[in-house]
């Protein structure tokens, strides 16, 4: 087990070298549409990339109603291990919607030997996400 310290150290660790590794300005929380972002995850148990709807429940349910017809799109043309997760609650209890992909091997931010398999699914996932929006952000916006 590690102390939280350096739990806190190793995480950093492995997003210095993320970032080293894969030098790319990725899209993340620059939309431009308010309460859509995409998001990398990577813990002790599981690593995701996610698309992540958030806000309140009318702006959720605008940009879900959007995303959700271009399911069968994003899954035969750029994911297909694409999930929908039309209501996901996060660690803090806060309610939005969701589509991700998880990588399937097991991995652990703690075990550096699985940090090579996450930047490359990291690597691998993101841009196919990102190119989705770019082709489909105009009937994304709500």
């Amino acid at each position: 087990m590690f102390s939280k310290e350096e739990s806190k150290q190793i995480r950093q660790e492995f997003w210095t070298s993320f970032g080293k590794s894969f030098p790319k300005k990725w899209l993340l929380y620059n939309t431009k549409i308010k309460g859509l972002t995409f998001k990398f995850h990577f813990d002790t148990k599981q690593a995701y990339v996610a698309m992540d709807v958030e806000g309140d429940l009318e702006t959720r349910i605008k940009i879900w109603d959007k995303i959700l017809p271009l399911k069968h799109i994003l899954q035969t043309q750029y994911l297909e291990n694409a999930v929908y997760n039309d209501t996901h609650i996060l660690d803090n209890g806060k309610e939005i919607s969701r589509v991700f992909v998880t990588l399937e091997e097991k991995v652990s931010i703690h075990n550096k030997k699985t940090w090579q398999t996450v930047m490359f699914f990291f690597n691998k996932v993101m841009p196919k996400f990102e190119l989705f929006f770019e082709d489909y952000k105009d009937l994304i916006r709500p």
